[in-house]
């Protein structure tokens, strides 16, 4: 048996999932030498290698791919070991993965500081991506809880709602359309759009809504990030369809207007998410409970 140990397994997955060592060395709170040193002995061990360097990036080679999908399923076995050793103590200690969707960010924080104080001495390790890759961690069991908008419909999952998630469209002050009142969504036939990337969950209902109506707007950019496009929304590059819970700030300050369309905001909402398979810590138990019950009035308060 080829000895491999928990910290490299840790090490090389976070590598292959962010595909660069300073970030993965970011990620892990190490130096980006011990996070080359520790892959180099795992390739040693394995006795092939796992990464190829492309130019600047880096990526699996085939034999890299085959060993991310059993370390993946290796490392999950640890975790569901570990938590059914806490419930049989009835631990109300343990680590957390969470993982959540960016957009989830702008209030996200704010309840992790609510749960520490109940419950400090759970550790949460808090992983924040687009729809899709959350979506690929949970499939790979790498996460206990996801929040996020709809579940996946490719994966049996358990999805709880806890908070409400409005989305609308937004503008510069002074774009013409700020102007008008209770107007219909097909005036927004041809406008300029700044978008979210493919595989974001606001692109994705942005295209459900237009889709229903009929409207194909014009996409200016696609950006990665919500920060970005309220920056490119209030320099004038365009409206943009966004959750109200990331600009409330932008709104309140007249940066920003909200559009008075007829329908919207379209009110969706956030759910607290796990495999259906997965057998919960207590601590993941604890953090699923406070979310269903308290999390929804602190998000309207907060955001």
């Amino acid at each position: 048996m080829r000895r491999y140990t928990l910290r490299q397994l840790d090490i090389f997955l976070v590598l292959a999932r962010e595909l660069s060592v300073s970030r993965a060395a970011e990620k892990l709170h190490v130096t980006q030498p011990a996070v080359s040193m520790q892959l180099r002995l795992l390739e040693e061990a394995v006795g092939l290698l796992l990464f190829e360097q492309i130019g600047r990036k880096i990526r699996l080679t085939d034999a890299g791919q085959d060993f991310q999908r059993y370390a993946s399923a290796a490392m999950a076995q640890f975790k569901e070991l570990d938590d059914a050793m806490a419930q049989r103590v009835g631990m109300q200690k343990g680590r957390i993965e969470l993982a959540v969707v960016s957009t989830a960010k702008y209030f996200v924080p704010m309840l992790l500081v609510r749960f520490r104080q109940k419950f400090p001495s759970i550790e949460v390790v808090l992983h924040i991506h687009n729809r899709e890759m959350i979506t690929n961690m949970l499939a790979r069991n790498e996460v206990d809880l996801v929040i996020m908008g709809r579940a996946p419909a490719t994966l049996e999952c358990n999805a709880t709602p806890f908070a409400t998630n409005p989305m609308a469209i937004v503008s510069a002050p002074e774009h013409p359309l700020s102007r008008r009142r209770r107007a219909p969504l097909s005036i927004l036939h041809g406008q300029e759009f700044v978008v979210r990337e493919k595989g974001s969950g606001t692109r994705q209902s942005m295209e459900r809504l237009f889709e229903e109506h009929g409207i194909t707007p014009t996409i200016v950019m696609e950006m990665p990030s919500n920060e970005t496009i309220k920056q490119a929304v209030m320099a004038g590059m365009g409206l943009s369809f966004l959750s109200l819970r990331t600009v409330r700030h932008e709104l309140a300050a007249g940066h920003m207007t909200l559009l008075d369309l007829e329908g919207l905001p379209l009110t969706r909402h956030w759910h607290v998410t796990h495999l259906q398979s997965k057998r919960l810590s207590p601590a993941a138990t604890a953090f699923k409970s406070f979310l269903i019950e308290e999390a929804g009035s602190l998000v309207n308060l907060w955001a």
